[in-house]
């Protein structure tokens, strides 16, 4: 089992920046990739970013390329997304997802656990 928690949510205005981190519990963290996901109501779970075990993967949708990017501390057990040049349009909750299995990396039925997200909100 992985219990996941995030943070660093929060209000900023457009163009600001955030760093969200989630911070897992249990053993084996570097065994696990991890994702993140956003989500805004009445809408599905969109994909926004993505990093193997190892680290040595990395996958964003085209939305984010150039201003997210997700990096982890194994040693922390911890996933981090730094998010710069945020626009309104970022507003969503943050989820941070954990999969030992392969499968597409960005859908959200291939996640085992999920956290219970970080409300980020940009204001213009």
């Amino acid at each position: 089992q992985v219990q996941l928690v995030e943070s660093g949510g929060g209000l900023v205005q457009t163009g600001g920046s955030l760093r969200l981190s989630c911070a897992a519990s249990g053993r084996s963290f570097s065994t696990y990739a991890m994702g993140w996901f956003r989500q805004v109501p009445g809408k599905e779970r969109e994909f926004v970013a993505y990093r193997s075990g190892n680290g040595g993967r990395t996958y964003y949708t085209d939305s984010v390329k150039g201003r997210f990017t997700i990096s982890r501390d194994n040693a922390k057990n911890t996933v981090y997304l730094q998010m710069n040049s945020l626009k309104p349009e970022d507003t969503a909750v943050y989820y941070c997802a954990a999969v030992t299995s392969s499968g597409s990396v960005d859908r959200p039925t291939s996640y085992d656990y999920w956290g219970q997200g970080t409300q980020v909100t940009v204001f213009s």
